[in-house]
């Protein structure tokens, strides 16, 4: 069935009344959101797996996971889930420059499929947002099963999140701390796999023992997950600047599978990215932190602090975060988003203007509530006092 219009007008009061208990950061940016009916769902009569003869098995079904990653035209550069971070003006922006997948943010299965202003707010789409990843963590198959079935029409994979390492994730009992339940894990890839017509992928964690994930990759993929996307490091390193991703185990679990693999880790410009292609075998990569910092880097373009790691050929790339941020804006005006997300892209896109000029971010972390006005008036001030933090590319032979 149809999503419907792309946008809806809503009742303002749902997002602009104020209470004591209210954030302003929590509010939609305008009064017009996406909204998405969890009546509206593909029709079951075969799941992606499923053919005449009953379910696919063995061969037949890696032809069919690979067959639908060929339909997408085989993304090589992705944008990774990231909470309140990959929300649809984001992955727009990343595409743009670059981008030929992304994820959307992680979604809480349970609170999605229970929540209809959580689904406005935290799911919108459009025609241009393909080939999408819609990420839900989840501890039970059939809740799991009960949110993916609401945003299957609108996506190329539903992906089950066992990567997250952070305390909330143990608290809730998904992401990477899953990996201590492995029965549980495999049920919920089993669920979707017989009931979606569309296919489950997962993102993954490495076990600190080699064999341990292989095992763990090679499970998931007899339970049914099409497409795996593997972080390369352990739920422990979670910190990205102090650990370095392993990208030889990453090539393991290439070789051990025959669904396509992804890599995340270790992608601050698109050297890393040919780089991590070629050691690792890998059918794409994902990129998070540096994609926050720089939405142009799959288009060639690289902060100063990577610039020495180019060689020859490094030239200003008549780019800046300034011009990204404004870029974001309008799309977040045409694409409405919570002022919370649209703060958090500012603070990382303008971070080294703001070192420049303390005080105007002072004045912007100041603002209990934001508008568009303040915003551009902000990017203006900031190139009135002279900052210049251009972006880099590299010419290529």
């Amino acid at each position: 069935m149809a999503f419907g219009p792309v946008t809806q007008t809503l009742d303002p009061c749902q997002h602009t009344s104020e209470s004591p208990n209210d954030n302003p950061d929590d509010h939609i940016c305008s009064e017009t959101i996406s909204a998405i009916d969890p009546e509206s769902v593909a029709n079951h009569e075969s799941s992606f797996f499923g053919s005449p003869n009953g379910y696919l098995t063995g061969d037949a079904r890696i032809e069919k996971a690979w067959a639908h990653w060929k339909k997408l035209g085989e993304p090589k550069l992705i944008v990774a889930p990231m909470v309140d971070n990959s929300e649809l003006p984001f992955r727009l922006l990343c595409r743009k420059y670059g981008a030929e997948a992304a994820y959307t943010p992680m979604l809480h299965s349970r609170i999605f499929s229970e929540n209809e202003k959580i689904r406005s707010q935290e799911f919108t789409t459009c025609k241009e947002d393909r080939p999408l990843f819609v990420q839900f963590c989840a501890n039970d198959p059939d809740t799991l099963l009960e949110a993916a079935r609401i945003v299957e029409p609108y996506c190329d994979y539903v992906d089950i999140n066992l990567g997250c390492p952070q305390r909330i994730a143990k608290r809730g009992n998904y992401g990477a701390f899953l990996m201590d339940k492995l029965p549980l894990v495999k049920s919920l890839v089993e669920k979707l796999a017989l009931n979606l017509t569309v296919p489950v992928s997962c993102k993954i964690r490495l076990f600190p023992n080699l064999q341990d994930t292989l095992n763990y990759a090679k499970m998931l993929e007899d339970a049914g997950c099409a497409l795996l996307a593997v972080h390369g490091r352990t739920r422990d390193e979670k910190d990205g600047k102090k650990t370095r991703a392993n990208w030889e185990s990453i090539r393991a679990v290439k070789n051990a599978l025959r669904i396509p693999v992804l890599a995340n880790g270790n992608i601050r410009h698109m050297d890393d990215v040919k780089l991590c292609l070629e050691e690792t075998g890998v059918d794409g990569v994902l990129s998070a932190e540096t994609l926050l910092e720089n939405p142009a880097l799959f288009a060639g373009f690289r902060t100063v602090d990577w610039v020495s790691d180019g060689g020859d050929g490094i030239r200003d790339g008549k780019l800046d975060q300034a011009d990204l941020v404004v870029e974001y804006l309008k799309l977040c005006e045409k694409y409405p988003v919570p002022w919370r997300m649209i703060r958090a892209h500012v603070h990382k896109m303008l971070g080294e203007w703001f070192r420049v000029h303390p005080h105007v971010r002072a004045e912007f972390n100041a603002q209990t509530i934001l508008s568009f006005e303040f915003l551009y008036g902000m990017v203006d001030r900031l190139r009135d006092l002279g900052v210049s933090r251009p972006l880099y590319i590299k010419d290529t032979v």
